[in-house]
């Protein structure tokens, strides 16, 4: 314990922790906040104890650590580049400014003007990938290992480094990634032991059209939680100009067309 540690008092530590704790992950921010809420509740002998000083040092070494593995994924993150004859790139600047500025964003385009693909780059580009990692679900299996691959070559990387999949019984991503492609039902599984999803801060719904029962659970949880997670990014894709179906449900939110 420092000389400043020794003479502050455990709710002033507490307060300092506090102005800091944004400087973290969503996942590490979430759970940091956990545990000041426990220390808050003691009483205050408890509170002004050895064993609480001891418990609140603890607390700042975690943040310090979750402050620092935030810091290394912000200057590792990969730096995408584009293919000028994909229709969804002339919108790259438009979308990427509804990213920043909205927390659902519906956006339609034909098959083939490459939402699937670029989307995910566009976060990378709007800062999205540092707090959590950005989500990307397909009705399909082998949909998300195509799309995959295809992410990791356009930024030049093998596939389970920056960007990963996760489908039934094959998990080929790792915490160092920032991308991760994955079926609507494994999302829904996750939320059983992760029911905020805190380990992403963006989530990508792509081909929402197709309306399956498993898109429908999933877009319906999203919607709960882009309310009590201010961090929190939704992005809807849809082949169809229907997009008032996916709009209108999420306050009105703003529909791009490609």
């Amino acid at each position: 314990m420092t000389k400043k540690e020794a003479t502050s008092s455990p709710r002033d530590r507490i307060r300092e922790i506090e102005t800091r704790i944004s400087k973290a992950m969503d996942a590490d921010r979430y759970k940091l906040i956990g545990e000041i809420r426990r220390i808050k509740k003691l009483p205050p002998k408890a509170l002004n104890s050895d064993k609480t000083a001891a418990r609140i040092d603890r607390l700042e070494k975690r943040l310090q650590n979750a402050i620092e593995k935030r810091q290394e994924r912000a200057a590792g993150a990969p730096r995408p580049t584009y293919d000028d004859n994909l229709p969804i790139v002339a919108k790259r600047e438009e979308i990427i400014d509804v990213i920043r500025n909205h927390p659902v964003v519906v956006v339609s385009g034909e098959t083939g003007s490459g939402k699937t693909t670029q989307l995910p780059k566009f976060c990378l580009e709007a800062g999205r990938g540092l707090d959590g990692v950005i989500g990307c679900t397909q009705p399909r299996r082998i949909a998300a290992i195509t799309v995959a691959n295809r992410i990791a070559e356009e930024l030049g990387e093998k596939t389970g480094e920056s960007v990963g999949y996760k489908i039934r019984f094959t998990d080929k991503s790792s915490p160092s990634s920032y991308i991760k492609l994955m079926t609507d039902g494994i999302l829904l599984a996750e939320t059983q032991s992760d029911r905020f999803l805190n380990e992403y801060d963006t989530i990508i719904v792509d081909e929402a059209h197709e309306r399956s029962l498993n898109i429908d659970f999933t877009l319906g949880i999203l919607k709960t939680l882009v309310k009590r997670r201010r961090d929190l990014k939704l992005i809807i894709t849809s082949a169809t100009i229907d997009t008032e179906k996916f709009s209108k449900p999420c306050d009105n939110a703003p529909v791009v067309q490609v």
